[in-house]
């Protein structure tokens, strides 16, 4: 009997899955496959919040598996090894897996080729299933990538997108042992607050964005306060949400909302083709500025802790800490007060995240922390957010403020955001620490170290 394997990498769902359908069509036999990398621990990115969110992502795909006969097969170790061995088991002879952008992604695949070659067996890579668009699908003339997000933007539109697939019915698996699933609750160190995983967790958000909150979305997705956001970027992260799927029911909604929903996707995409075409960026400036970063670890500590004396950098710190997630404005603010205000390395902070954030990976974490520090893909590399007119204009009441800081809950209103101008007891009752740094300060040592 004939049988595939499918590699399930950052493609955790049962719905819109080609690789799934397209390995069903090769053989009669399936072998879902999940492995804990040993490679991706070893690299630093086995953080406590994706490892937990990923243990929820986990147990869901196999439950969608076993509604259909199937079930999830997981083991730990070297993926490539692990895939050799399930091969060698099953006797199967080709293996699925989707196409990653990453520089350990293609080193991935290149070895499940060489070694699935080397023993006359083969490897089919399967594009749009993590992205919506494929990197490489629409490029510049003479260039492999764009460079710059809005001519992107017009030809990824413009671009012919798969159609949804459906669910598969029935998944047949051969008799194969499995390691247990890893559980959420036995995995220490995580946020209070993080989200739970899975794709029946995400189809349930997405239904509600869709019906609800994409309306809105155009007008309110800047609010902090609000939360007014769809939260679905760690389900999109793990794949337990489709993009294109995404893409497809975003525009049949239609209107002002979903025309941005769909723009933040298309942000996504060009991130991932960026780094599919300069895999250095991870680590790396994309543009090299000449910049002489400060070496401060106590300023860093601060941010990191949520102490800065600037309350609304505070509250998104302290969000992150909280819940392993943030809000899209408030990354933007708390990026470029390191980089532009602390003038601290771009580095610091994209390892923070990658810490922390749920939803972080290697394209979109590190190319917008780029973007934020100017040495990304922004046309308008001495940007800086001010945290006060940022705080203004979207908290102006100071709600999302004293929802994280609570030291000061009982300050009313705008003056939340300066809590050094109160006078007398009102500023010494507050346990809140000074500004660690003036801001005309940081804005000059950041131009005069620019040029």
């Amino acid at each position: 009997m004939s049988v595939a394997v499918l590699l399930f990498t950052s493609d955790l769902r049962v719905h819109d899955q080609p690789a799934l359908r397209a390995a069903l069509r090769d053989a009669r036999e399936v072998v879902p496959l999940f492995v804990l990398d040993e490679g991706v621990r070893a690299a630093g990115f086995d953080a406590p919040n994706r490892r937990a969110f990923l243990a929820d992502c986990l147990a869901s795909l196999d439950a969608g598996l076993r509604d259909r006969g199937g079930r999830l097969v997981v083991r730990s170790g070297d993926v490539v090894e692990r895939v050799r061995e399930v091969v060698e088991e099953t006797g199967a002879r080709r293996v699925h897996v989707a196409a990653g952008v990453s520089g350990y992604a293609a080193r991935r695949e290149e070895r499940l080729r060489t070694e699935l070659e080397g023993s006359g067996r083969g490897l089919d890579v399967h594009d749009a299933v993590i992205t919506a668009v494929p990197p490489g699908q629409v490029t510049p003339a003479g260039n492999d990538h764009f460079a710059v997000f809005t001519p992107y933007f017009r030809r990824w539109r413009e671009s012919g997108q798969r159609q949804v697939t459906a669910a598969p019915r029935t998944v047949r698996v051969p008799a194969i042992d499995s390691d247990p699933l890893p559980v959420r609750d036995d995995i220490a160190g995580t946020s209070p607050g993080l989200a739970r995983g899975g794709e029946d967790v995400g189809r349930e958000l997405l239904s509600g964005w869709m019906g609800d909150g994409i309306a809105s979305y155009e007008d309110r997705h800047d609010d902090l306060p609000g939360d007014a956001t769809s939260r679905l970027s760690p389900y999109i992260h793990f794949g337990a949400l489709s993009p294109v799927e995404l893409t497809h029911r975003a525009r049949r909604v239609g209107g002002a909302g979903a025309d941005a929903f769909v723009r933040q996707l298309a942000w996504r995409d060009f991130h991932h083709q960026v780094l599919a075409a300069r895999p250095e960026a991870a680590w790396s400036d994309y543009r090299a500025r000449g910049d002489r970063w400060r070496t401060d670890e106590d300023e860093a500590a601060a941010w990191r802790a949520g102490r800065t004396g600037y309350p609304v950098v505070d509250a998104a710190m302290r969000q992150l800490l909280h819940e392993g997630w943030m809000h899209n404005r408030a990354r933007l603010l708390v990026a470029s007060f390191l980089t532009k205000t602390l003038y601290l390395d771009w580095r610091v902070g994209a390892r923070h995240f990658l810490d922390l954030l749920v939803d972080a990976d290697l394209a979109n974490n590190q190319l917008n922390w780029q973007w934020a520090a100017g040495t990304g893909t922004d046309t308008r590399p001495n940007r800086v957010l001010n945290p006060l007119t940022q705080a203004r204009r979207f908290d102006p009441r100071g709600d999302y403020v004293r929802r994280w800081v609570p030291e000061l809950a009982e300050v009313a209103g705008a003056a939340v955001h300066q809590p050094w101008t109160l006078k007398g007891p009102d500023r010494a009752r507050l346990d809140y620490p000074d500004p660690i740094v003036d801001l005309a300060e940081g804005r000059d040592r950041f131009l005069r170290a620019r040029g």
